[in-house]
């Protein structure tokens, strides 16, 4: 947005595309914000703006707008307490002679957005929760033409495909606040669409999401989603196999066998050398987990039928991920700290629901560290155009 734009926003009191804070002192209140301005219910079609710095008649409050603040604006977005991720833009400005920091929040094309676990909204100058209704229309405002895979329609899938006790057990307890269950009284059909795994048709049938993290059978329609698991006694391929699987299942089964299998294929060896006794893994848990899940989550789901390989050989572990980088990630600053981007946004929600993910962008940094604490060579990748091979290598004695 122009200057002359944000000015006039700025000072004209009446709308409620704009929100003033003097001061970045309560981050909640802040992501209230962008997820209301996201959700759009009023469909303006316009951008939201947040001006951080500025008092509630439009004045200056003389704030100083460092590198500090924006970093925390514009960590806002992927810190895991808006989801799906909001479309932001973060910048400081000077306007009518008064340094602020601006937070302009685009209308999502995938509603409803929540903010931790509530759906809010604009109600003329304020914000609130949105009623069963109101999030009934964001429901159904979705554009099909321009959703991401990952919440497009399973062809020929029925929500009889779809196991509604873990949904209902398991599922909605994790993704929203207690008290947004208590007082829910939507249907199966209603819950399954407002939380994307099902449409928000009349004959709702389930997403691709709903088949992934809830199907009873997800591989018969989704039938690249498995972990092709093979144990090597040796290092090349045409050595002897020790041991192979084929992990499959809804997502928080499939993940749980993963690490099953993971810890299983762990060797710990004990150092008795000092006064304290002390194990070292020849692989730290963490690493292999943060690494195999950012595989599931990043890789293409979407015309292939390859699944995730992990080649565990005598000397390192391979784990290569279907799809190439997405978005604004690249060969060149791949795993680069603050560089993320998801081409399934709203399988990385349900995966922070269900708490495979703690913090979204870190998990390749976090892998680095464990392998550095553990004693093991660098983390290493090699990015093509169509994957994403990680190569681990094994600690040395």
């Amino acid at each position: 947005m122009h200057d002359d734009e944000l000015v006039a926003l700025m000072h004209d009191l009446e709308s409620d595309l704009v929100e003033r804070k003097e001061a970045f002192t309560d981050p909640d209140r802040v992501r209230q914000a962008i997820c209301a301005y996201a959700n759009d219910l009023p469909r303006h079609g316009k951008p939201g703006v947040i001006y951080i710095g500025v008092k509630d008649d439009g004045s200056c409050a003389n704030l100083p707008i460092t590198d500090e603040l924006l970093i925390k604006l514009a960590n806002l977005r992927s810190d895991g307490n808006i989801l799906p991720f909001p479309v932001i833009t973060v910048e400081k400005r000077v306007l009518d002679g008064c340094s602020v920091a601006v937070i302009i929040v685009e209308p999502s094309q995938d509603p409803p957005v929540r903010a931790r676990g509530q759906v809010w909204i604009r109600v003329g100058p304020r914000r609130a929760i949105a009623t069963r209704e109101e999030e009934q229309r964001l429901t159904e405002r979705r554009r099909a033409a321009n959703l991401p895979f990952d919440i497009r329609e399973a062809p020929t899938a029925s929500l009889e495909d779809l196991d509604i006790d873990l949904f209902q057990r398991t599922y909605l307890p994790a993704a929203l606040p207690e008290a947004v269950l208590e007082q829910n009284q939507r249907t199966v059909s209603e819950q399954l669409a407002s939380m994307r795994m099902a449409t928000a048709a009349k004959t709702p049938r389930p997403t691709v999401l709903g088949v992934l993290v809830l199907g009873i059978d997800p591989r018969q329609y989704v039938p690249n989603s498995y972990i092709q698991f093979l144990r090597i006694d040796g290092t090349e391929l045409s050595d002897p196999i020790t041991d192979q699987k084929e992990i499959d299942g809804a997502i928080p089964d499939l993940l749980r066998a993963l690490d099953m299998a993971l810890e299983a294929h762990i060797s710990v060896a004990t150092d008795l050398t000092g006064s304290v006794e002390v194990h070292l893994p020849d692989y730290p848990l963490p690493s292999l987990q943060q690494v195999t899940r950012n595989a599931v989550l990043h890789r293409s789901y979407e015309g292939t039928n390859a699944p995730v390989r992990i080649y565990w050989f005598s000397d390192r572990i391979e784990i290569q991920s279907p799809g190439g980088p997405f978005g604004q990630v690249n060969r060149e600053n791949f795993g680069k700290p603050g560089v993320t981007d998801y081409r399934n946004p709203h399988l990385a929600e349900a995966m922070k629901n269900l708490g495979y993910v703690q913090r979204f962008g870190i998990g390749i940094q976090i892998a680095k560290r464990e392998l550095e604490k553990n004693g093991n060579p660098p983390l290493e990748f090699q990015v093509e155009e169509t994957q994403v091979l990680a190569i681990m290598r094994r600690r040395l004695p």
